[in-house]
Protein backbone atom coordinates (compact mmCIF):
# COMPACT_ATOMS: atom_id res chain seq x y z
CA UNK A 1 0.00 0.00 0.00
CA UNK A 2 1.44 3.31 -0.96
CA UNK A 3 2.40 5.57 1.51
CA UNK A 4 -0.31 8.43 2.42
CA UNK A 5 0.64 11.67 0.87
CA UNK A 6 0.90 14.23 3.52
CA UNK A 7 3.49 17.01 4.35
CA UNK A 8 5.43 14.72 6.56
CA UNK A 9 5.79 11.98 4.14
CA UNK A 10 6.55 14.76 1.31
CA UNK A 11 9.44 15.84 3.37
CA UNK A 12 10.61 12.33 3.49
CA UNK A 13 10.88 12.21 -0.71
CA UNK A 14 14.08 12.97 -2.61
CA UNK A 15 13.48 16.19 -4.48
CA UNK A 16 15.73 18.43 -6.66
CA UNK A 17 15.89 22.51 -6.80
CA UNK A 18 16.71 24.70 -9.69
CA UNK A 19 15.62 27.70 -8.77
CA UNK A 20 16.57 29.15 -5.61
CA UNK A 21 18.09 32.29 -4.18
CA UNK A 22 20.90 32.64 -1.55
CA UNK A 23 19.49 36.18 -0.49
CA UNK A 24 15.94 34.75 0.06
CA UNK A 25 16.32 31.79 2.08
CA UNK A 26 18.16 33.03 5.56
CA UNK A 27 16.95 31.85 8.66
CA UNK A 28 15.43 34.54 10.66
CA UNK A 29 17.75 34.45 13.21
CA UNK A 30 20.74 34.44 11.57
CA UNK A 31 19.21 37.56 9.80
CA UNK A 32 19.29 38.94 13.61
CA UNK A 33 22.71 37.30 14.45
CA UNK A 34 24.31 38.74 11.41
CA UNK A 35 22.96 41.90 11.95
CA UNK A 36 24.13 42.34 15.00
CA UNK A 37 28.01 40.96 14.29
CA UNK A 38 27.95 43.08 11.45
CA UNK A 39 26.32 46.51 12.95
CA UNK A 40 23.40 46.43 10.62
CA UNK A 41 20.79 48.41 12.05
CA UNK A 42 17.98 48.61 9.75
CA UNK A 43 16.23 45.03 11.10
CA UNK A 44 12.34 46.24 11.60
CA UNK A 45 12.58 43.14 14.42
CA UNK A 46 14.86 41.68 16.58
CA UNK A 47 12.80 38.74 17.20
CA UNK A 48 12.96 35.47 15.35
CA UNK A 49 9.38 34.82 14.71
CA UNK A 50 8.05 38.44 14.15
CA UNK A 51 11.11 39.09 11.62
CA UNK A 52 10.05 36.07 9.53
CA UNK A 53 6.17 37.35 9.58
CA UNK A 54 7.27 40.48 8.45
CA UNK A 55 9.33 39.17 5.43
CA UNK A 56 6.03 37.24 4.67
CA UNK A 57 3.84 39.97 4.83
CA UNK A 58 5.68 42.76 2.82
CA UNK A 59 6.50 40.39 0.30
CA UNK A 60 2.88 39.06 0.18
CA UNK A 61 2.15 42.60 -1.97
CA UNK A 62 1.58 41.13 -5.50
CA UNK A 63 3.67 43.50 -6.84
CA UNK A 64 7.58 42.13 -7.96
CA UNK A 65 9.64 45.55 -7.03
CA UNK A 66 7.72 45.57 -3.57
CA UNK A 67 8.78 41.96 -3.19
CA UNK A 68 12.51 42.73 -4.66
CA UNK A 69 12.85 45.66 -1.65
CA UNK A 70 12.75 43.16 1.13
CA UNK A 71 16.16 41.72 -0.11
CA UNK A 72 17.78 45.22 1.44
CA UNK A 73 17.59 43.36 4.72
CA UNK A 74 19.05 40.03 3.96
CA UNK A 75 21.91 41.58 1.59
CA UNK A 76 22.61 43.84 4.28
CA UNK A 77 23.76 41.48 6.98
CA UNK A 78 25.82 39.19 4.34
CA UNK A 79 28.43 42.02 3.16
CA UNK A 80 31.59 39.73 5.05
CA UNK A 81 32.95 36.12 4.50
CA UNK A 82 31.85 34.76 7.58
CA UNK A 83 28.33 35.93 7.21
CA UNK A 84 28.56 33.95 3.56
CA UNK A 85 29.86 30.95 4.63
CA UNK A 86 27.47 30.76 7.38
CA UNK A 87 24.46 31.43 5.30
CA UNK A 88 25.34 29.15 2.75
CA UNK A 89 26.09 26.56 5.11
CA UNK A 90 23.07 26.91 6.43
CA UNK A 91 21.24 27.02 2.93
CA UNK A 92 22.60 23.35 2.81
CA UNK A 93 21.36 22.31 6.02
CA UNK A 94 18.37 23.53 5.40
CA UNK A 95 17.22 22.02 1.97
CA UNK A 96 19.22 18.59 3.20
CA UNK A 97 16.57 18.37 6.40
CA UNK A 98 13.70 19.06 3.85
CA UNK A 99 14.50 15.85 1.61
CA UNK A 100 16.30 17.93 -1.35
CA UNK A 101 19.28 16.03 -2.64
CA UNK A 102 20.25 17.96 -5.14
CA UNK A 103 19.70 21.95 -5.42
CA UNK A 104 21.08 24.54 -7.68
CA UNK A 105 21.35 27.83 -5.02
CA UNK A 106 21.71 31.18 -7.06
CA UNK A 107 23.04 34.58 -5.69
CA UNK A 108 24.54 38.01 -7.82
CA UNK A 109 27.67 38.19 -6.01
CA UNK A 110 27.90 41.67 -6.77
CA UNK A 111 25.38 42.89 -4.38
CA UNK A 112 27.77 41.55 -1.20
CA UNK A 113 30.27 43.95 -1.95
CA UNK A 114 30.00 46.87 0.43
CA UNK A 115 31.70 45.52 3.41
CA UNK A 116 35.02 45.52 0.42
CA UNK A 117 35.35 42.41 -0.44
CA UNK A 118 36.08 41.64 -4.05
CA UNK A 119 33.74 39.65 -6.57
CA UNK A 120 35.99 36.59 -6.04
CA UNK A 121 35.79 36.61 -2.58
CA UNK A 122 32.63 36.58 -2.56
CA UNK A 123 31.95 33.65 -4.60
CA UNK A 124 35.13 31.73 -2.67
CA UNK A 125 33.13 32.38 0.48
CA UNK A 126 29.80 30.88 -0.53
CA UNK A 127 31.61 27.97 -2.28
CA UNK A 128 33.58 27.30 1.28
CA UNK A 129 30.16 27.54 2.85
CA UNK A 130 28.12 25.01 0.41
CA UNK A 131 31.41 22.60 0.99
CA UNK A 132 30.56 22.83 4.67
CA UNK A 133 26.65 22.60 4.67
CA UNK A 134 27.74 19.37 2.41
CA UNK A 135 30.09 17.94 5.33
CA UNK A 136 27.68 18.70 8.07
CA UNK A 137 25.16 16.55 6.09
CA UNK A 138 27.22 14.12 5.17
CA UNK A 139 28.63 13.70 8.86
CA UNK A 140 24.53 13.84 10.25
CA UNK A 141 24.47 10.30 8.69
CA UNK A 142 20.86 11.15 7.37
CA UNK A 143 21.62 11.88 3.59
CA UNK A 144 23.48 14.03 1.00
CA UNK A 145 23.37 16.73 -0.78
CA UNK A 146 24.88 18.35 -3.38
CA UNK A 147 24.70 21.81 -4.23
CA UNK A 148 26.04 23.48 -7.76
CA UNK A 149 25.71 27.48 -8.27
CA UNK A 150 24.49 30.30 -10.51
CA UNK A 151 25.67 33.30 -10.52
CA UNK A 152 23.30 35.79 -11.56
CA UNK A 153 24.19 39.35 -13.01
CA UNK A 154 21.60 42.17 -12.37
CA UNK A 155 19.85 43.22 -15.69
CA UNK A 156 19.59 46.55 -14.52
CA UNK A 157 23.30 47.20 -14.38
CA UNK A 158 26.05 46.48 -16.67
CA UNK A 159 28.18 43.76 -15.05
CA UNK A 160 26.86 41.06 -17.30
CA UNK A 161 29.80 39.93 -19.09
CA UNK A 162 32.14 40.49 -15.83
CA UNK A 163 29.54 37.77 -13.73
CA UNK A 164 29.64 35.66 -17.07
CA UNK A 165 33.73 35.59 -16.78
CA UNK A 166 33.32 34.50 -13.06
CA UNK A 167 30.90 32.19 -13.95
CA UNK A 168 32.95 30.26 -16.10
CA UNK A 169 36.18 31.30 -14.01
CA UNK A 170 34.76 28.82 -11.10
CA UNK A 171 32.98 26.19 -13.13
CA UNK A 172 35.31 23.27 -11.71
CA UNK A 173 34.20 24.46 -8.53
CA UNK A 174 30.89 23.79 -8.66
CA UNK A 175 29.54 26.47 -10.49
CA UNK A 176 27.40 25.55 -12.67
CA UNK A 177 25.59 28.48 -14.20
CA UNK A 178 25.10 31.80 -14.83
CA UNK A 179 21.49 34.29 -14.63
CA UNK A 180 20.31 37.27 -14.94
CA UNK A 181 17.71 38.60 -12.44
CA UNK A 182 15.73 41.54 -11.28
CA UNK A 183 13.48 43.57 -12.93
CA UNK A 184 11.85 42.19 -16.11
CA UNK A 185 10.00 45.68 -17.58
CA UNK A 186 12.51 48.04 -19.72
CA UNK A 187 15.31 45.47 -18.96
CA UNK A 188 15.26 42.72 -21.21
CA UNK A 189 17.35 39.81 -21.85
CA UNK A 190 19.07 41.38 -24.94
CA UNK A 191 20.73 44.02 -23.10
CA UNK A 192 23.04 41.24 -22.34
CA UNK A 193 23.83 39.62 -25.33
CA UNK A 194 27.69 40.07 -25.37
CA UNK A 195 27.72 37.62 -21.96
CA UNK A 196 25.32 35.14 -23.49
CA UNK A 197 27.65 35.16 -26.80
CA UNK A 198 30.46 34.83 -24.68
CA UNK A 199 28.83 31.56 -22.36
CA UNK A 200 27.66 30.12 -25.06
CA UNK A 201 31.46 29.86 -27.04
CA UNK A 202 32.80 28.80 -23.76
CA UNK A 203 30.80 25.67 -23.68
CA UNK A 204 28.81 27.26 -20.17
CA UNK A 205 25.15 27.08 -19.10
CA UNK A 206 22.60 29.56 -18.75
CA UNK A 207 19.22 30.36 -17.43
CA UNK A 208 17.38 33.09 -17.64
CA UNK A 209 14.29 35.33 -15.22
CA UNK A 210 11.50 35.46 -18.08
CA UNK A 211 7.99 35.76 -18.38
CA UNK A 212 7.35 36.67 -14.04
CA UNK A 213 6.81 39.78 -14.31
CA UNK A 214 6.32 40.66 -18.14
CA UNK A 215 5.00 38.86 -21.01
CA UNK A 216 5.76 36.62 -24.06
CA UNK A 217 8.27 39.52 -25.26
CA UNK A 218 10.55 38.36 -22.38
CA UNK A 219 10.31 34.96 -23.20
CA UNK A 220 10.62 35.12 -26.99
CA UNK A 221 14.43 36.83 -26.56
CA UNK A 222 15.51 34.93 -23.78
CA UNK A 223 15.36 31.72 -25.46
CA UNK A 224 15.25 33.07 -29.54
CA UNK A 225 17.85 35.78 -29.14
CA UNK A 226 19.76 35.00 -26.25
CA UNK A 227 19.57 31.33 -26.06
CA UNK A 228 18.71 30.26 -22.58
CA UNK A 229 18.50 26.45 -21.94
CA UNK A 230 16.14 27.09 -18.82
CA UNK A 231 13.49 29.98 -18.33
CA UNK A 232 13.62 30.75 -14.42
CA UNK A 233 9.78 31.13 -14.13
CA UNK A 234 8.14 31.50 -17.50
CA UNK A 235 4.60 31.77 -16.15
CA UNK A 236 3.71 33.95 -18.77
CA UNK A 237 4.15 31.36 -21.62
CA UNK A 238 0.39 30.70 -21.10
CA UNK A 239 -0.43 33.66 -23.00
CA UNK A 240 0.19 31.45 -25.98
CA UNK A 241 -2.06 28.83 -25.20
CA UNK A 242 -5.66 29.36 -26.18
CA UNK A 243 -8.81 27.60 -24.72
CA UNK A 244 -11.85 27.25 -26.85
CA UNK A 245 -15.55 26.76 -25.26
CA UNK A 246 -14.81 22.85 -25.98
CA UNK A 247 -11.93 22.92 -23.65
CA UNK A 248 -9.50 22.45 -26.74
CA UNK A 249 -6.32 23.97 -26.04
CA UNK A 250 -4.34 25.02 -29.18
CA UNK A 251 -0.47 26.30 -28.47
CA UNK A 252 1.06 29.00 -30.51
CA UNK A 253 3.83 28.99 -32.07
CA UNK A 254 6.07 30.11 -28.87
CA UNK A 255 4.30 27.99 -26.35
CA UNK A 256 4.74 24.70 -29.34
CA UNK A 257 8.31 25.48 -29.87
CA UNK A 258 8.98 25.87 -25.49
CA UNK A 259 7.26 22.35 -24.91
CA UNK A 260 8.72 20.58 -28.00
CA UNK A 261 12.18 21.67 -27.44
CA UNK A 262 11.74 20.91 -23.58
CA UNK A 263 12.61 23.51 -22.37
CA UNK A 264 12.51 23.13 -18.65
CA UNK A 265 9.87 26.07 -16.95
CA UNK A 266 11.59 27.43 -13.27
CA UNK A 267 8.05 27.66 -11.75
CA UNK A 268 7.71 28.57 -8.29
CA UNK A 269 3.98 29.19 -7.33
CA UNK A 270 3.86 30.62 -3.76
CA UNK A 271 6.13 33.29 -5.07
CA UNK A 272 4.41 33.63 -8.24
CA UNK A 273 1.71 34.32 -6.04
CA UNK A 274 2.58 37.33 -4.23
CA UNK A 275 3.97 38.79 -7.16
CA UNK A 276 1.00 38.93 -8.98
CA UNK A 277 2.09 36.13 -11.83
CA UNK A 278 -1.12 34.43 -10.68
CA UNK A 279 -3.87 35.35 -8.67
CA UNK A 280 -4.43 32.04 -6.75
CA UNK A 281 -3.11 28.55 -6.78
CA UNK A 282 -5.87 26.87 -8.26
CA UNK A 283 -5.73 29.72 -11.64
CA UNK A 284 -2.17 29.02 -12.02
CA UNK A 285 -0.43 28.19 -15.01
CA UNK A 286 1.50 25.18 -13.44
CA UNK A 287 -2.14 22.77 -13.48
CA UNK A 288 -2.43 23.88 -17.05
CA UNK A 289 1.17 23.46 -18.41
CA UNK A 290 1.24 20.06 -15.92
CA UNK A 291 -1.34 18.65 -17.77
CA UNK A 292 -0.38 19.53 -21.43
CA UNK A 293 3.76 18.01 -20.47
CA UNK A 294 5.19 20.94 -20.83
CA UNK A 295 9.23 20.39 -18.84
CA UNK A 296 7.77 21.80 -15.65
CA UNK A 297 9.57 21.91 -12.54
CA UNK A 298 8.46 22.48 -9.21
CA UNK A 299 10.50 25.67 -6.98
CA UNK A 300 10.93 27.54 -4.36
CA UNK A 301 12.38 30.40 -5.44
CA UNK A 302 13.09 32.54 -1.76
CA UNK A 303 12.29 30.26 1.12
CA UNK A 304 12.31 33.27 3.77
CA UNK A 305 9.72 35.58 1.68
CA UNK A 306 7.53 33.22 0.45
CA UNK A 307 7.32 31.08 3.86
CA UNK A 308 7.49 28.03 1.93
CA UNK A 309 10.10 25.20 1.22
CA UNK A 310 10.43 22.25 -1.86
CA UNK A 311 8.04 20.15 0.65
CA UNK A 312 5.02 22.64 1.55
CA UNK A 313 5.24 23.65 -2.42
CA UNK A 314 4.66 20.12 -3.21
CA UNK A 315 2.29 19.66 -0.55
CA UNK A 316 0.16 22.75 -1.90
CA UNK A 317 -0.21 21.74 -4.67
CA UNK A 318 -1.00 17.84 -4.15
CA UNK A 319 -3.97 19.56 -2.19
CA UNK A 320 -5.22 21.93 -5.06
CA UNK A 321 -4.66 19.72 -8.36
CA UNK A 322 -4.28 16.58 -6.75
CA UNK A 323 -0.75 15.39 -7.32
CA UNK A 324 0.23 12.55 -6.21
CA UNK A 325 3.98 10.47 -5.52
CA UNK A 326 3.80 9.61 -9.29
CA UNK A 327 3.33 13.24 -10.13
CA UNK A 328 6.33 14.44 -7.73
CA UNK A 329 8.77 11.57 -9.10
CA UNK A 330 7.92 13.64 -12.89
CA UNK A 331 8.47 16.71 -11.53
CA UNK A 332 11.36 15.76 -9.53
CA UNK A 333 12.78 14.31 -12.42
CA UNK A 334 12.36 16.46 -15.29
CA UNK A 335 14.23 18.78 -12.67
CA UNK A 336 17.18 16.37 -12.55
CA UNK A 337 17.15 16.26 -16.33
CA UNK A 338 17.60 19.77 -16.63
CA UNK A 339 20.24 20.88 -14.13
CA UNK A 340 23.47 22.13 -15.55
CA UNK A 341 25.21 18.61 -14.15
CA UNK A 342 26.94 16.48 -16.94
CA UNK A 343 24.74 13.76 -17.81
CA UNK A 344 26.62 10.92 -15.64
CA UNK A 345 25.91 12.48 -12.69
CA UNK A 346 22.42 13.54 -13.73
CA UNK A 347 21.53 10.05 -14.60
CA UNK A 348 22.94 8.32 -11.36
CA UNK A 349 20.88 10.57 -8.97
CA UNK A 350 17.65 9.91 -11.05
CA UNK A 351 18.53 6.05 -11.03
CA UNK A 352 20.27 5.60 -7.33
CA UNK A 353 18.37 8.32 -5.70
CA UNK A 354 15.27 9.96 -6.92
CA UNK A 355 13.59 6.78 -8.15
CA UNK A 356 14.50 4.06 -5.70
CA UNK A 357 13.37 6.70 -2.93
CA UNK A 358 9.56 7.36 -5.08
CA UNK A 359 9.61 3.81 -5.22
CA UNK A 360 9.61 2.92 -1.70
CA UNK A 361 6.59 5.80 -1.23
CA UNK A 362 4.80 4.51 -3.97
CA UNK A 363 5.17 0.53 -2.83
Amino acid sequence: MATPVSFDTIRSAPKVLLHDHLDGGLRPQTVIDLAAETGYSGLPHTDAAELGEWFRRAADSGSLERYLETFSHTVGVMQTHDALVRVAAECAEDLAADGVVYAEVRYAPELFQDGGMTIDEVVQAVQDGFREGERRVAESGKQRIRIGTLLCAMRQNARATEIANLAVRYRDAEVVGFDIAGPEAGFPPTRNLDAFEYLRQQNAHFTIHAGEAFGLPSIWEAIQHCGAERLGHGVRIVDDIKADESGEVQLGRLASYVRDRRIPLEMCPSSNLQTGAAPSLAEHPIGLLARLRFRVTVNTDNRLMSHCSMSSEFNALHETFGYDWADMQWFTVNAMKSSFLGFDERLAIINDVIKPGYARLMA
